[in-house]
């Protein structure tokens, strides 16, 4: 079983903005490659993950490098990007977007690119994909009992959420830092989450996580022409620092580790769906 699909380099890397660093996500690459494709041209509005009232996600077409950091930041339940792309095209007129999203949503994106039924004259204007490492996914009221019930922090008092070893973390406005147990988090869980096959978003230009890298950095796998040539310029133009990914701990071995585990557990779980009759998308 392939853990990690098609990709030309594997690298770790993090921005060098510091701005950029301070309010995103381990190293920052969907922030820094964003800013830098609106400052540059190469991108004229992105499609990225917001949160409004009540820490919930929503999406947000930003035109902007000030609105790309605002929205900085992993969000752990579902933000629909795919459903503002024609918005992004009809109503903004972009013609170069950017998009980011979870494995499910980048492989949606690659259908409508293909077959863009509902989609005319959106999929051609589609410049950068970029998707994110992603084990499973909260809907927001699943998110709201882990954060609420397990950890004690209501949700509009909400800075940041994330997850490292072993458990959920939970930061607050006020400074308190709550983790609840990963094994107390997955009956809340998306169902749709139980038969995705893909881990690190194998059909995306550019796909990143904070898995095999060191604290600060990002694993980048670069998996398309378009997604070579974009990182190339960000790198030559200082916006990134990088080093071989075989050069830093953990490296690989622990993103195959989860890839395969998800593609394992799953692949059973979807044979289990089709022998009771359910449907099932593979």
């Amino acid at each position: 079983m392939d853990p990690f699909g098609t990709y030309k380099t594997a690298i770790s890397a993090r921005a060098t903005d510091k701005a950029i660093l301070k309010k995103s996500q381990d190293g920052g690459i969907i922030s820094a490659s964003y800013i830098y494709g609106l400052e540059n041209g190469l991108l004229d509005g992105v499609i990225v993950a917001n949160t409004e009232d009540g820490f919930k996600a929503a999406p947000k077409i930003a035109t902007t490098p000030e609105e790309v950091l605002s929205a900085a930041g992993t969000k752990y339940t579902v933000s629909p990007n795919v459903s503002v792309l024609k918005d992004a095209v009809r109503e903004y007129a972009l013609e170069k977007v950017g998009i980011v999203g979870t494995p499910c949503q980048v492989r949606a994106i690659r259908k409508l690119m293909k077959y863009p039924m509902g989609f005319r004259h959106t999929d051609s204007k589609i410049a950068l994909v970029m998707g994110i490492f992603c084990m499973e996914n909260f809907p927001y009221e699943g998110m709201k009992a882990i954060v609420e019930q397990y950890a004690g922090i209501r949700m509009n008092d909400v800075l940041k959420t994330d997850i490292g070893k072993g458990k959920f973390w939970v930061y607050s406005k006020s400074g308190d830092v709550k983790a609840v147990p990963l094994k107390d988090t997955h009956m809340y869980e998306q169902k749709s989450c139980h038969v995705c096959m893909d881990y690190t978003a194998e059909l995306a230009d550019i796909s990143t996580g904070s898995v095999g890298s060191p604290d600060g950095w990002s694993t980048i796998f670069v998996r398309t022409a378009k997604g070579e040539e974009y990182l190339n310029k960000m790198v030559e133009a200082g916006a990134l620092e990088t080093k071989p990914i075989d050069d830093v701990k953990p490296g690989l071995d622990l993103v195959q580790k989860l890839a395969l585990q998800k593609k394992e557990k799953n692949d059973k779980e979807i044979a289990h769906r089709k022998e009771i009759g359910l449907p099932v998308p593979y």
